[in-house]
């Protein structure tokens, strides 16, 4: 009898013992979407950085289809959600964001940040930026357009492929560009543009391959773009055309949710996300400029990619009153 207690004392104790230690272990869980988590995306490498910094806690990143996917997710499930920050939303949908009360402030000190214009967002920290450009391929298209007037005035047989704005963030973005830069023009520049549409894609992966398969004559991407096929294929025909009107940028951030248990280890990602040892993992796996200065730790292929004479923006506080309509306007004039 004394020897069954004993083990029925262990096994107890064992039963006990085993949640307790495994609270031991913090999970810092991230909702991203799912090219930043793949295996070639930025996501492996910074949960490697963080942990072996964040004295025994474990990052999992949980992927969705994109980053406005994560959104709506994290607004489905609420104070439920099981994630503790998001990384990966745009400035375009920051105030969509914001507007939903799910965000905590960061309390992070980011004026060392280089960047184009300072950061004072309360809530979400920028973690990369690039501009939305039409990526082209110099075998093919030896002359690129120079503004999306020119783009419509070419042959019905040029053809581009793009991103829908209500599942894509480049998609939402190509629609800010064209109503900052056209105002109320742009319905007349999207009915230019439909002959020129070979199809309107959920994400952007898929309109890049069409492009790079050669279905495409241009496809909606970024100014970095080029980058990759510098430095991964030593391919220099990729190139981003540059438009007179200007081009809007994208500026990717991260925030924390209200509703995490985490909020210390939440913000600590957030700022090794924001250093130099998290920045020098962005360039060359999410393609787009950091937001801090490498110095020589930035490839130099970043330095020799041509960027806009001007950058077009729209505040935050209108694109998140007037998205909708402006997506309405632009399926409308397409369709």
């Amino acid at each position: 009898m004394v020897k069954l207690t004993h083990l029925a004392l262990a096994v107890l104790t064992g039963l006990v013992a085993a949640p307790i230690h495994a609270e031991e272990v913090p999970i810092l869980k991230i909702y991203t979407y799912d090219a930043f988590a793949a295996e070639w995306g930025p996501a492996g490498q910074l949960k490697a950085g963080f942990e072996a910094i964040c004295g025994g806690c474990v990052v999992e990143f949980i992927a969705t289809d994109s980053s406005i996917g994560t959104l709506r997710r994290v607004q489905l499930e609420g104070a439920t959600t099981e994630a503790d920050l998001i990384v990966g939303l745009d400035t375009a949908v920051a105030g969509e964001a914001r507007a939903t009360g799910l965000f905590a402030d960061h309390g992070l000190d980011l004026t060392g940040l280089s960047m184009p214009e300072p950061w004072k967002d309360q809530q979400f920290v920028p973690f990369d930026y690039a501009h939305f450009a039409f990526v082209y391929d110099t075998d093919t298209t030896a002359t690129p357009p120079k503004s999306f007037e020119e783009l419509i005035a070419l042959p019905d047989d040029f053809k581009i492929v793009i991103q829908d704005p209500r599942s894509s963030t480049p998609g939402l973005g190509l629609v800010l560009w064209i109503k900052a830069a056209y105002g109320d023009r742009a319905p007349e520049i999207w009915a230019g543009l439909k002959p020129h549409i070979l199809t309107v894609t959920r994400d952007w992966s898929e309109s890049y391959a069409l492009f790079l398969d050669g279905e495409a004559d241009m496809a909606l991407s970024y100014t970095t773009s080029p980058a990759y096929h510098i430095i991964e294929e030593g391919d220099e025909t990729i190139h981003a055309a540059l438009f007179d009107e200007g081009h809007f940028p994208q500026i990717e951030v991260a925030g924390i949710l209200k509703s995490s248990g985490k909020q210390e280890l939440a913000r600590d990602f957030l700022a090794y996300l924001a250093s130099v040892d998290g920045q020098k993992i962005i360039p060359t796996t999410n393609w787009m400029f950091p937001v801090v200065d490498l110095g020589a730790e930035l490839n130099p292929a970043f330095g020799t990619l041509p960027q806009p004479a001007r950058t077009l923006t729209i505040p935050d506080d209108e694109i998140n009153a007037n998205a909708k309509a402006w997506t309405d306007e632009m399926l409308a004039a397409i369709q």
